[in-house]
């Protein structure tokens, strides 16, 4: 995109669009508009970008601004989505959905979409963001400690995991061992090592579905973390999706690391029982 912040300030105010007005003519809602325009936007995507430079460049006649919502997994959410007629499509179905849909999402909305069809994703629980930082702790240590290429990271990152147009997935924690796979939009094709912590709207995409993709994709090793079971479940892919299932307890090397990498599962089970007790739920 050509223009600046500044340059859509000032033509929105040469043409006297309210924010409502311009969100009608770009189909961009009104509080992803606010946020861009209050400079609130650290990375908006691309064809946010595009549809509202498109209207005032004067051709908002053409990009009608009717959103639009979508089932996920059977249910009706509050997700709202630009329409994709604007970009020059008829409305999909779900199993066509794309990454051009992806990109035109608001900014403020997480989805993850597996193979044309998206899923919601609600803010993860405090449970669920303490597990994901303590384990990214402890690969991040171990990694700049020993060195080695490989490179850690922790969710949010997109992850184009099949490198075709149909599938976008955010896991919770991640190794990328091949520096070619990094781009800067985040990983082209699939990470070496993946880690995902459950929870009861989640665990069926978790095991079920994501599972398949990962070792289709050729994931080298998947870890899941059940919080109300307590377990940690690693798949290999040399085992052909076999699950080993262990207890919270003690420490689990890491595969990729042939065991030198340690996990902590003892200090995930008390986060586990430590924030279970504050919020009284046990």
């Amino acid at each position: 995109m050509s223009m600046t912040l500044a340059d859509i300030l000032r033509i929105k105010e040469e043409r006297g669009y309210s924010v409502a007005k311009l969100s009608e003519y770009s189909g961009v809602p009104v509080g992803t508009l606010q946020k861009l325009l209050r400079g609130e936007s650290k990375n908006p995507r691309k064809a946010t970008l595009d549809a509202i430079e498109r209207v005032l460049y004067g051709d908002e006649k053409h990009y009608p601004g009717k959103a639009f919502e979508y089932e996920v997994e059977g249910r009706q959410p509050d997700l709202v989505r630009e329409p994709a007629a604007q970009y020059g499509r008829s409305l999909p179905e779900q199993g066509e959905y794309t990454l051009q849909d992806y990109y035109a999402l608001p900014d403020d909305r997480r989805v993850e979409l597996i193979d044309g069809v998206f899923y919601d994703m609600a803010a993860p629980s405090f449970v669920h963001q303490q597990i994901t930082g303590l384990v990214y702790a402890q690969i991040r240590d171990f990694i700049e400690k020993n060195g080695g290429d490989c490179i850690p990271s922790i969710a949010p990152v997109d992850v184009q995991l099949d490198c075709d147009n149909k599938t976008m997935i955010q896991p919770d924690v991640l190794i990328v061992c091949d520096p070619k796979k990094l781009k800067s939009f985040g990983v082209l094709g699939a990470p070496d090592f993946v880690l995902e912590v459950i929870s009861p709207s989640t665990k069926k995409k978790d095991m079920l579905t994501k599972l398949v993709k990962y070792m289709e994709a050729g994931v080298k090793e998947y870890w899941v973390i059940d919080p109300d079971r307590k377990v940690l479940i690693v798949y290999l892919a040399e085992e052909r999706g076999m699950p080993c299932i262990y207890p919270l307890q003690g420490k689990a090397g890491v595969h990729l690391y042939e065991g030198r990498l340690q996990i902590d599962l003892e200090k995930i089970a008390g986060v586990i029982e430590k924030m279970n007790r504050i919020m009284g739920e046990e």
